[in-house]
């Protein structure tokens, strides 16, 4: 069963081994190397700058009660245009159809929405899949598309 919880200060030690964990089997899967990430990933400093940005609504994702990971929320109430900004679980629960449920349970929390935004690392396919065939986004711009490691793939959904 997945459950959100308000993301607090103190979730930072716990999350951060868990979102170095997500981001470096991203990496060691599509380039081959044993890790990486954004900057600040492995430190706390990259949940610290974003789960309390101004404007983000972030929450810890929990399935069955324990901590897995967490997403960042940027919710317009004015034009209900949202942005996610960054969802991942725990290397333990990928690949079970948890980050779908996950998806479904932020959407339904916000009815309100028209379009979805997101986007992610040109080198990320398995992202890309997630998004396009889980979730029902499209893929609306490309940039740096030349570049593996500079690419960047932009995704809307429009809700019905």
């Amino acid at each position: 069963m997945i459950t959100f919880e308000k993301f607090e200060e103190r979730d930072i030690e716990v999350l951060t081994p868990i979102l170095k964990r997500a981001f470096d089997e991203d990496t060691r899967i599509h380039l081959n190397r044993p890790e990486g990430g954004p900057e600040g990933y492995a430190n706390g400093e990259f949940l610290r700058k974003w789960a309390f940005h101004e404007g983000v609504t972030s929450f810890k994702i929990l399935v069955d009660g324990k901590t897995a990971g967490s997403t960042f929320l940027w919710i317009n109430p004015q034009t209900h245009v949202n942005f996610l900004g960054n969802v991942y679980l725990d290397v333990v629960y990928q690949n079970q159809g948890l980050g779908q449920q996950v998806w479904e349970k932020i959407e339904a929390l916000y009815p309100d929405t028209r379009v979805w935004q997101t986007e992610t690392p040109g080198f990320s396919r398995r992202n890309h899949y997630f998004y396009v065939m889980k979730c029902g986004f499209k893929i609306v711009r490309i940039e740096n598309p030349r570049d593996l490691l500079e690419a960047n793939y932009i995704f809307e959904k429009v809700m019905q």
